[in-house]
């Protein structure tokens, strides 16, 4: 595969990068899965990396086919700003040898922008070791489709029923759930009323300063059963 003809198109990277609350809240969420060796697929700019990645891990591998974000994400380990656990793979997981397996396998805003999902969880499933989880967290609900996530790249936005409909062979549901429930009544809104596409940086901060904290009170609540963003964990047996 010619991983430099791969540029990723999304401009969104660095409009969340300040986000912190919302990341602080979701890797919370994540974190008990999370262990041993594990793959990232589609790392960006080192975000989940940064936020998830505690350094006590056996090896972090960060797997993005951009070669130019994947040259940011070295310079970042090399520079001590991701943990020293960190290691970068420019490619996709077509890239990773059929004998490499993993302990978690990290899909963090990334399958939306995979024209064949069912095909790309069935491969990460072949790498996965005995115990080991295979994590999604994706935009939720078609109804809130935007020009905004067709500008970035992605493909659909999922619920719970359709990221469950992608199970693949031979793994188990650990865990499905909504997050942000705040958050998924601001993106209705925006979406039936304002309908703008790309969000200003001052409405992520409003977003992230005082919806999100609201969220991570309500949202278990609510059962964790609403939200703009869901959570799917798959384990093998």
């Amino acid at each position: 595969m010619d991983t430099t003809t791969i540029v990723y198109a999304g401009s969104e990277l660095e409009l969340f990068r300040a986000a912190t609350r919302w990341k602080e809240y979701w890797s919370a969420c994540l974190r008990p899965y999370v262990s041993g060796r594990v793959l990232e697929v589609g790392a960006g700019i080192g975000g989940t990396t940064g936020v998830l990645a505690t350094g006590r891990e056996d090896e972090w591998v960060c797997l993005e086919p951009d070669p130019a974000l994947a040259s940011r994400l070295r310079a970042a380990a090399e520079a001590g700003r991701l943990p020293r656990t960190c290691r970068v793979r420019t490619g996709t997981l077509t890239d990773v040898a059929a004998s490499d397996r993993f302990d978690t396998i990290l899909y963090i805003d990334v399958l939306e922008h995979i024209e064949d999902d069912r095909a790309e969880l069935a491969r990460a499933a072949a790498h996965l070791a005995p115990g080991g989880h295979l994590v999604v967290l994706a935009p939720a609900h078609s109804f809130l489709f935007t020009p905004f996530d067709q500008a970035i790249g992605h493909f659909r936005r999922y619920d719970r029923a359709s990221l469950l409909g992608l199970e693949p062979p031979g793994l188990r549901v650990a865990a499905a759930f909504y997050l942000d429930s705040v958050g998924m009544l601001a993106s209705l809104g925006n979406r039936l009323l304002l309908r703008s596409g790309m969000p200003t940086e001052g409405q992520i901060r409003l977003w992230d300063r005082a919806m999100v904290p609201l969220s991570r009170r309500l949202d278990p609540l609510l059962r964790r059963s609403v939200g703009k963003t869901v959570v799917t964990v798959w384990e093998a047996p």
